[in-house]
This record gives structure tokens, sequence and C-alpha cells, in this order.
């Protein structure tokens, strides 16, 4: 049996701070379909999934990010 890599906070790693203003980082914790991918797929610590989950809304509503994806 094959053991799963462990994935590690990205952001606990690199001690950078989460911003709704990114939304070249925040781009990558979204699906093609725009849905915010869940911490088990991402590797995030469940405090900066939050933190991401909060940040990416904020975007949305601020209109960097879009609520919906393409097909």
């Amino acid at each position: 049996m094959a053991l799963k890599k462990t994935k590690v906070c990205h952001f606990c790693v690199n001690q950078k701070d989460i911003d709704y203003k990114d939304a070249a980082t925040l781009q990558k914790f979204l699906t093609p379909y725009k849905s915010i991918v869940a911490k088990k797929r991402t590797g995030n610590c469940a405090l900066h999934q939050r933190k991401v989950t909060k940040a990416i809304k904020q975007a949305r509503i601020m209109g960097l990010l879009p609520f919906v994806g393409g097909r």
C-alpha cells in the first residue's frame, strides 16, 4: 500500500497573509466552475481555509472574482 503525501498549508509555510484583493492567489483555490475547493484537496489548515473562504466571498462581492465559471 502506497503512503499518501501529506499536504501542508500554503499560508503557514510561506508566512503569507490572505488578502481579498490578491485575486491571483485566491484563484488557485477555485475550481474551473468557480466553486471553492475543500481543504482536504488544498491542504490548508482549518484556520486558513476559513480565511480563504471569507476572502473569496468578499472578492466576489467586490467584483474581483466571478460567482460562476464558464463551461
